[in-house]
């Protein structure tokens, strides 16, 4: 029998994303791929979408740390980290598809291949260690796209 709390519950669902977390199939790929469709929908304006950015950062990491209880240590499962990680990496650039593919597809890359020092970062405790790599390499990754944006 569950005997979590509704808070728990509530949490350890948006840590997954609801059913997105559970996908058979790169769960965290897929909570990227629905971060990047909220953005090409919702089209945000750079304000709300850095507020809501800080907002998805820190309840994801409140998330992690509950979800973390039932599901084990950075489970495949928690993916709020890529959701909130990818929008970092389209913070402040044009959002045409172009650029969103292409921030996706870095983003992905840097957070599956981990170069140092981002690999460091996912040792912190809990649910810190849960989202500061993805964090880190969303960072990195809108680095680049704003550089590439800059000089093309």
């Amino acid at each position: 029998m569950n005997r979590d709390g509704f808070g728990a519950v509530l949490l350890r669902q948006i840590a997954t994303l609801s059913f997105i977390g559970y996908s058979p199939a790169a769960p965290g790929t897929m909570g990227s791929l629905a971060a990047a469709l909220f953005v090409y929908l919702i089209r945000p304006r750079p304000l709300p979408l850095a507020v809501f950015t800080v907002f998805t950062a820190f309840l994801g990491a409140w998330a992690a740390e509950v979800a973390e209880k039932r599901l084990g240590r950075d489970s495949s499962h928690i993916i709020i980290d890529e959701f909130a990680g990818y929008l970092l990496s389209v913070l402040f650039i044009p959002h045409s598809a172009g650029y969103l593919i292409a921030a996706f597809v870095l983003f992905r890359a840097l957070d599956i291949l981990k170069p140092p020092p981002i690999r460091r970062l996912e040792k912190l405790p809990g649910g810190m260690g849960v989202m500061a790599d993805d964090l880190a390499a969303g960072a990195v990754a809108n680095l680049v796209i704003q550089l590439w944006a800059a000089f093309s």
